[in-house]
């Protein structure tokens, strides 16, 4: 009978030693390790690869960090993590911000026309009374400009056309324009100015009226502007000063120191500003007294008049009629006013 080869039974299956699973050199022989060593030689060999993942995985998800220096990282460069949920959106440019003119601060408003920022404004609130002298529609209304009114113990004409160049240029034209270029100034200044008239009424007022809207603004000053109607020969500016008139509806003990003081400030700024030689045919150092003007006479606050230059005299009609002298003009009465209220003049 032939022979059957014999079936080997599982449990005789040699086992695989150490050499074949960590690769020992051939021929080196080793001591059998039991499965459980075997399970904790794997364990000790995959542990540290496993630890440095996790860590790894810590850094990227914003865990705690491995290491002194990743945690100085971490707080000084915080990472936002992303919602998984929620898919990433490109970040968007902001739209650019309209080129617009700045919105003044809450309490720092834009600098005025001088330049002047209200926190820096001497005569805020000062009131300021400035009485363009006559008015350009006088002449069509001599009826009402010639009647008398009463000045303090006299009476006198209510207003009068005033005087011109030679080549016609109106001393009421001049007197509204420079008082306009000084209210422009002083309101810069902060001051509240006031007008006894801006071309906005037919003729006047009369003199008794100038004054009493002085009187009715309280005003801290107020000058009268105009141009004399002097000699040809003579020359340059002087500055009307009130006499002291008690009588009948005139009172001026009150102003008269005062309104001196404001004479002597207009007379110096107006002087410096333009130039303009003291006058040559009226007054004593550019200074003349009188009793007899209303507008003066009637006042309860400091007054003056300033007749700016003769008209008649060829030179000073020339400066009077340039629009940039007449500036230099509003510049040096608002300069003789500011120092009068301010104290600071010389």
């Amino acid at each position: 009978m032939p022979l059957t080869p014999e079936t080997p039974d599982s449990s005789d299956t040699p086992e695989p030693d150490d050499d074949a699973l960590f690769g020992a050199p051939y021929g080196e022989l080793r001591p059998r390790r039991s499965p459980t060593a075997r399970l904790l030689i794997a364990l000790a060999v995959l542990a540290p690869t496993c630890f440095a993942g996790w860590l790894g995985w810590q850094a990227v998800a914003g865990g705690a960090p491995a290491t002194p220096a990743a945690a100085a990282t971490t707080q000084a460069a915080p990472v936002t993590r992303a919602d998984p949920a929620t898919p990433a959106t490109p970040p968007t440019e902001a739209p650019p911000t309209p080129q617009s003119a700045p919105t003044p601060h809450p309490t720092t408003a834009a600098p005025t026309a001088a330049g002047r920022a209200p926190a820096d404004r001497p005569l805020k609130g000062r009131t300021v009374v400035l009485d363009p002298g006559h008015n350009p529609g006088n002449g069509a209304h001599t009826a009402q400009i010639n009647r008398t009114v009463d000045i303090g113990g006299s009476r006198k004409e209510c207003d009068t056309t005033g005087t011109e160049t030679d080549a016609g240029y109106p001393e009421a034209s001049f007197t509204l324009d420079v008082a306009r270029r000084a209210r422009k100034i002083l309101q810069a200044e902060g001051a509240k100015v006031v007008f006894t008239q801006d071309g906005d009424r037919p003729w006047g007022p009369c003199v008794d009226e100038r004054a009493e809207i002085g009187n009715r603004a309280h005003a801290d000053a107020a000058v009268s502007v105009h141009g004399d109607g002097g000699p040809a020969a003579g020359h340059g500016f002087h500055v009307i000063l009130p006499a002291r008139v008690v009588s009948g509806k005139a009172d001026t003990a009150s102003i008269t120191d005062p309104s001196r003081r404001l004479g002597l400030q207009l007379r110096n700024s107006f002087a410096a500003a333009t130039g303009e030689p003291l006058s040559s045919y009226l007054g004593q150092d550019g200074i003349d007294v009188r009793g007899d003007l209303g507008g003066l006479n009637l006042s309860r606050v400091p007054k003056v008049f300033i007749e700016c230059g003769n008209m008649r005299n060829a030179t000073d009609a020339r400066h009077m009629t340039d629009p940039r002298w007449r500036q230099r003009a509003a510049q040096g009465i608002a300069d003789g006013l500011t120092a009068f209220l301010t104290g600071k003049g010389r």
